[in-house]
């Protein structure tokens, strides 16, 4: 609680610094535009548009594209078959770039330099796809996109290339149901090897060991296979097996993987399969099989990179934990200790992993000191987890940093030093809430990002029904000319389906704009229970210990006395939680009974009024229930509790206009800035979650009734002592 109003006049800083530069440099927009070529006036595509703030997209096949830019900040028009143009924008409207033509390019002259262009940039594309595919997916998803939009009718072979080139990019980065559906559509196009076998691994993965087990038994009886692509085949229908948990057929498979890399001296398969094999003898419970092949994967790669070697010895690590050999598990883990400093930094950090477990000098060691902890040997766990604690922290791996600091404080109990238990513990507590606001951010950037992978799907897909339209009115134009008689009902019939499909669209379209505003406003209301939810626990928690503080001066009479207003307080809190908006009289009473109860705890600290403007129509406004509380109990806590003589804490509502009410709370306590210097070094690294989720509900609020609720903070004295908070409430 201490830390909570130092919390937000940091985010009350921040946001002041972030509207002073949003203010200089002017808001964003988006503004659209074509390319054409001088003289023909054709469209250019697969033209690369950028501006100074990073932004970036490509035209599409008739010249057009779409740009978030500033105001006279610069557009940069770049492609092979054109001199490159800047241009600055100085209004919002669309703009028409004619540009010149290389005479290398020589756009448009014939069918035969058409496609040739096409195909050029077709290549251009797919090359720029794949080196993104592991630093940017937005840009290597873009460039598959203007790859599929040079492919013309009968290119087979080239658009499932692309999307196989596409399932490669997701299945990358973890979207494996996207990935399954692009092999899918690169195999209908152009049936190859290569992708069944991406797609088996995928449906693997994606933990569909059925479908991948349909798929690639099949493959078996391909008599053309390359070695290397037969090992594979057979590591993955093992790795399928393991799944299903047929542990013989996985190791019947993995062995014959194996005898070909051995003949072929495929190292790194060998080395690979000696472990599954291992790992799959573990998995059924058959340990000493298991125990020769890891020895025999442990030997292998000792001749490999320091990579691999580390990535095998903590498999083996693992494989010994489980059997409760941790002598021998920590003797490994050391060696791969020493391993991973010969490896730089960078390739470590670039994601050493083994079946989705993260391998980092942190989680070695934590892994060591559980082995140590095991064994009742705390006092050589102790160094491990400080050594995790510390690597955690340069690394910022809040999750292993989360789990050392418990266990820490675990050993501590263990070993009966209670006093530094109770620090430890202190310091996991912060972890975890440091730990639950980053949670927060991730989901948040994950939703933005499956959006925009969602748009970037769906225009793929309108490109595909672009392509297979055109392949439609080519079938119909040759048809035509045989029979045109035939060929007015047929065109009659396409114009009347195309009819159809644009009201089908404009349905579509719709319904998908009432779907994703119904989905806003289903998201706010559960971000608001959530935030309601988290405010009652912590409401309470704070309550509780004014009570325990009675308790502990034995002051039975008073206990009592403020247990009785608290349950009537909890019981008027609890009724509203499910509200947005309650009654203003309502809350007003909510705030005298707490006011009072902290009163009565801090009596010789200050003394309170709360002021009612006699013109106010309380009954007219609504307000967020517990939204003043918590600067009144900021207020007493970190500013008048602190003062050497009695204080006051002055609520006063008063009418602004017709619409809008104001409601200030006022201390004349020592201050935000005196406030924060008394804070202890644990007190600021940890964060409160009462005044973030009250800025957060109201910003959901805000968002959902069109800026009902607008919140100031102040300094009340010149000399920065004295607080006040202001708040507007306007009228529905």
């Amino acid at each position: 609680m201490t830390k909570c109003f130092y919390i937000c006049l940091l985010l009350v800083l921040g946001s002041v610094a972030g509207h002073s530069q949003i203010s200089q440099t002017g808001a964003n927009f988006e503004v659209q535009g074509v390319v054409k070529e001088k003289g023909s006036s054709q469209g250019l595509s697969g033209v690369a548009v950028s501006t100074n703030s990073g932004e970036y997209t490509l035209t599409n096949a008739r010249g057009e594209f779409k740009v978030k830019v500033g105001m006279g900040q610069e557009l940069v028009f770049e492609s092979p078959s054109m001199e490159t143009v800047r241009y600055r924008v100085t209004s919002k409207d669309d703009l028409e770039i004619v540009v010149e033509a290389n005479s290398k390019g020589n756009i448009g002259i014939s069918r035969s330099s058409k496609r040739e262009r096409s195909v050029s940039l077709y290549n251009s594309y797919i090359d720029s796809a794949n080196y993104y595919k592991k630093s940017n997916i937005r840009k290597s998803i873009d460039f598959i996109t203007q790859s599929l939009s040079q492919l013309g009718m009968g290119n087979k072979e080239q658009l499932a290339i692309a999307y196989s080139t596409l399932g490669e990019v997701y299945q990358y980065h973890k979207q494996y149901d996207l990935a399954i559906s692009s092999y899918k559509d690169a195999l209908l196009a152009n049936k190859t090897l290569k992708t069944s076998l991406m797609l088996g691994k995928t449906y693997v993965l994606n933990k569909e060991y059925g479908e991948a087990e349909k798929l690639l038994l099949p493959l078996e009886k391909i008599t053309n296979m390359v070695p290397f692509q037969r090992v594979e085949l057979y590591e993955t229908l093992g790795d399928a097996y393991v799944g299903l948990g047929d542990v013989d057929n996985a190791v019947a498979f993995y062995g014959e993987g194996l005898k070909i890399a051995d003949k072929n001296q495929i190292a790194p398969k060998t080395i690979d399969l000696n472990s599954k094999i291992a790992t799959a003898y573990a998995k059924g419970n058959r340990l000493q099989e298991a125990n020769a092949y890891f020895n025999n994967s442990l030997e292998l790669s000792s001749g490999q990179a320091p990579q691999r070697a580390v990535q095998e010895k903590e498999k083996v690590a693992d494989f010994y934990n489980q059997k409760n050999q941790y002598g021998q598990e920590i003797q490994l883990r050391k060696k791969s200790l020493e391993d991973l400093k010969k490896i730089p930094k960078n390739e470590v950090a670039g994601g050493l992993s083994i079946e989705n477990d993260s391998i980092s000098a942190q989680r070695i060691n934590y892994k060591i000191a559980n082995a140590y902890i095991a064994q009742d040997k705390y006092d050589e766990a102790i160094p491990y987890l400080e050594e995790s604690i510390k690597d955690a922290d340069v690394d910022d791996d809040l999750l292993v940093r989360k789990d050392a600091t418990r266990k820490l404080s675990e050993v501590y109990k263990y070993k009966g030093d209670y006093t530094k238990a109770l620090e430890t513990y202190q310091e996991y507590v912060a972890v975890v809430d440091t730990l639950y606001v980053r949670k927060e951010q991730e989901i948040a950037r994950a939703a933005r990002f499956n959006r925009e992978l969602a748009s970037k799907q769906s225009r793929i897909s309108g490109l595909e029904q672009e392509r297979e339209l055109t392949q439609s009115k080519y079938s119909l134009a040759l048809t035509e000319q045989q029979l045109v008689a035939e060929s007015i009902k047929r065109q009659n019939w396409i114009i009347y389906s195309l009819i159809f499909g644009m009201l089908l669209m404009g349905l579509a379209a719709y319904f998908f704009y009432r779907s994703n505003k119904q989905q806003k406003l289903a998201n706010n209301l559960l971000a608001l229970k959530s935030l309601r939810s988290q405010m009652n626990p912590h409401f309470i928690f704070n309550a509780l210990n004014s009570v325990n503080n009675f308790i502990a001066k034995s002051d039975e009479r008073s206990a009592n006395r403020y247990l009785s207003d608290f349950s009537t307080l909890m019981r008027a809190v609890l009724e509203n939680s499910d509200e947005d908006f309650i009654p203003l009289s309502k809350e007003l009473e909510l705030l005298e009974l707490y006011t009072k109860l902290e009163h009565s705890r801090f009596s010789d600290k200050f003394d309170y009024a709360i002021i009612v403007d006699e013109d106010i129509d309380i009954d007219a406004f609504q307000i967020p229930p517990m939204l003043l509380q918590p600067y009144i109990e900021n207020a007493i806590w970190h500013g008048l509790r602190y003062r050497e003589d009695k204080g006051f804490l002055k609520i006063e509502l008063k009418q602004k206009d017709r619409h809008a009410l104001e409601i200030s709370i006022t201390d004349n306590g020592i201050g935000r800035k005196n406030s924060a210097a008394l804070k202890t070094q644990n007190q600021k690294k940890q964060k409160s979650k009462g005044m973030g989720n009250i800025k957060k509900r109201i910003e959901i609020l805000n968002d959902m009734y069109k800026d009902k609720v607008d919140v100031f903070i102040s300094d009340l004295e010149t000399n920065g002592t004295g607080t006040k908070v202001l708040f507007t409430i306007k009228r529905d």
